[in-house]
């Protein structure tokens, strides 16, 4: 996702972040059972649906799952910009 929004902005990630991204994608791939790329699908999806409402930060956008004993929680972390207006 992260490269597809580099290519889409113009920016250019370093490897820096982009392992840091890979390694919390693992941390969470190992406290839940969504792979890394159900992970990534999931942001995707959200974002789509999402910005067809909220004008979003793409870049802030951060979805994590936490799990605690037998619950497992999805955590968004969504900068959100404006309201859409709908359409008439």
């Amino acid at each position: 996702m992260f490269d597809l929004l580099a290519r889409v902005f113009g920016r250019e990630e370093s490897s820096k972040t982009v392992a840091k991204e890979r390694l919390r994608l693992v941390l969470v791939h190992d406290r839940t059972s969504l792979s890394p790329e159900t992970l990534e699908h999931l942001k995707d999806d959200l974002i789509r649906v999402i910005s067809e409402y909220l004008e979003i930060d793409d870049h802030g956008f951060r979805v994590d799952v936490a799990r605690q004993d037998d619950s497992m929680a999805l955590v968004a972390n969504i900068p959100v910009k404006w309201v859409k207006r709908p359409a008439p």
